[in-house]
């Protein structure tokens, strides 16, 4: 890779109009036109293209086409057991790392990329790109956005439509535009799924051992 290519990804302004991006980028967007034309019965060809897509991907990964992202997954980083639902959309013109059993809802955005607020810089096509980093076993509501730059600690909920403007931690439910702290994920949680319903004690025993069962 040239010049070019590795301003992508120091966080510095750069234009993205340069002949190196102009023509690595095309290549790696027509495995994501393959992989979004396979049909429901095809899943060793999706398993196939998608090892070939994205950066990094483990064991029993999932994304449910359509798949929008602005490299084809050439910057993305998944753990394992990683799922995704209709209208993934990754501006992934720098990394993006989601860790093991996330699970992330339809319609979601992440987004790596900006651009200066100053117009005349705009209008040059100047951007910077900044990574974003996903935890294990976390779950992103549906529309939720993540923003250039944000970390979602371990075991976190991010609420549907939530925007994440700012870092959020391990352990937490997170809400709102912009998304905050609702509450930290605690004893009540093992005992309710949703509102009043009780989590059969057969399913608790199942998590005896398990990384993550008891998220406080």
């Amino acid at each position: 890779m040239g010049k070019d290519y590795d301003k992508i990804h120091s966080q510095e302004l750069y234009r993205c109009d340069s002949d190196e991006l102009t023509t690595l980028q095309p290549k790696c967007l027509q495995k994501q036109f393959e992989y979004n034309h396979t049909g429901p019965m095809e899943a060793e060809k999706r398993n196939a293209l998608m090892k070939e897509m994205f950066a990094e991907i483990g064991e029993g990964c999932y994304i449910e086409p359509p798949l929008h992202s602005n490299w084809g997954g050439y910057h993305v980083h998944l753990g394992k057991h990683v799922y995704a639902n209709f209208n993934l959309t990754l501006v992934d013109d720098t990394h993006i790392y989601i860790g093991d059993h996330t699970m992330i809802g339809p319609n979601v955005t992440m987004a790596t990329a900006g651009h200066p607020i100053l117009p005349g810089l705009r209008e040059k096509i100047y951007q910077y790109n900044l990574p974003i980093h996903v935890g294990k076993n976390v779950w992103i509501g549906a529309g939720a956005i993540l923003l250039p730059g944000v970390t979602i600690g371990d075991n976190s909920v991010i609420g549907a439509g939530s925007v994440v403007t700012k870092d959020i931690p391990a352990n937490v439910v997170a809400v709102g535009n912009p998304c905050r702290i609702l509450r930290e994920i605690g004893e009540r949680d093992r005992m309710y799924y949703y509102r009043d319903r009780k989590i059969p004690e057969e399913l608790l025993s199942e998590l005896d051992g398990c990384d993550g069962e008891k998220a406080e």
